[in-house]
């Protein structure tokens, strides 16, 4: 049952890869391969011991606006998450549905899907081979969130942008509950801005740009327990209006206390801009 959690509510003590440098070039990460020679990314990590506290029976006190995340009970109709056309046609309305009815958007426009696994050693890293993200970051800065809205909406784009304008990412666990490498959120209110790390994001055809984050004992991080697929973490990745949580900083993480024989995550995230106009 998909509905069965595996594990008892708990906080979770572990270990989070923070941002370090490598040399003195500034921060970049290739999203496919990089020149001949060059290393894909100069991210070094900086792993800090930290609680993942738990938010299982206390998910409503969480909210976008205030946290820069929220869990919501939400099941889809989709359930193998095996074919990207099925995915765009039966899971990407339910998202803007969601977007809609939980978030107050006007429009959405969702720019991509991730589908996550245990990767296979034996591949070559990439679309169809990507496994959970243990390191803490955003995945858009905010000017590459506004870069973003011109890149994908630019006949709209100077309309859209005197409004409210949002980056959501809805990440959903696959086929059971997760146990192994769970997502960790962190509290918008506990973080200092001068923790976040600007990182080239280059793609072939063009460069966006991440944020990664140093370490700052003053981050408060949560889970959501034995999260199944009936539930979704929206996590808010940029927000234009500035009065409140504007991005959440997130990461996988190992959880000791996993029973062994617990199938290994996997989960789906997608990516949407979010529009208080139409």
């Amino acid at each position: 049952m998909a509905t069965a959690a595996v594990l008892a509510p708990h906080d979770v003590p572990t270990i989070l890869n923070y941002y370090t440098p490598i040399g003195t070039e500034e921060p970049y990460q290739y999203v496919l391969d990089p020149p001949e020679g060059k290393p894909a990314n100069n991210l070094g990590a900086d792993p800090h011991d930290v609680v993942v506290h738990d938010a299982r029976g206390r998910e409503n006190e969480f909210s976008l606006d205030q946290n820069g995340f929220q869990f919501v009970n939400w099941p889809s109709k989709e359930k193998e998450f095996d074919d990207d056309e099925r995915i765009k046609a039966v899971y990407y309305p339910e998202i803007e549905e969601i977007l809609k009815t939980v978030a107050g958007a006007k429009k959405v426009f969702i720019f991509d899907h991730t589908l996550r696994r245990k990767p296979d050693e034996n591949a070559k890293p990439g679309p169809t081979n990507r496994g959970p993200v243990e390191r803490v970051h955003i995945d858009q800065t905010y000017n590459a969130s506004v870069e973003r809205v011109k890149y994908h909406l630019p006949e709209d784009a100077d309309r859209l942008l005197k409004g409210r304008v949002r980056i959501i990412n809805v990440w959903r666990p696959i086929h059971h509950p997760v146990a192994h490498k769970p997502l960790a959120v962190s509290d918008w209110r506990y973080l200092d801005e001068h923790d976040l790390v600007s990182v080239h994001f280059i793609y072939p055809h063009r460069t966006g740009s991440t944020y990664s984050v140093r370490y700052n004992p003053q981050h408060k991080w949560w889970h959501l327990s034995g999260q199944t697929p009936d539930e979704v973490t929206l996590i808010k990745c940029y927000d234009s209006e500035v009065d409140r949580a504007r991005l959440t900083p997130h990461s996988a993480f190992a959880d000791a206390s996993s029973p062994k024989e617990a199938p290994h995550r996997e989960s789906i995230e997608v990516r949407a801009l979010v529009f208080d106009t139409d």
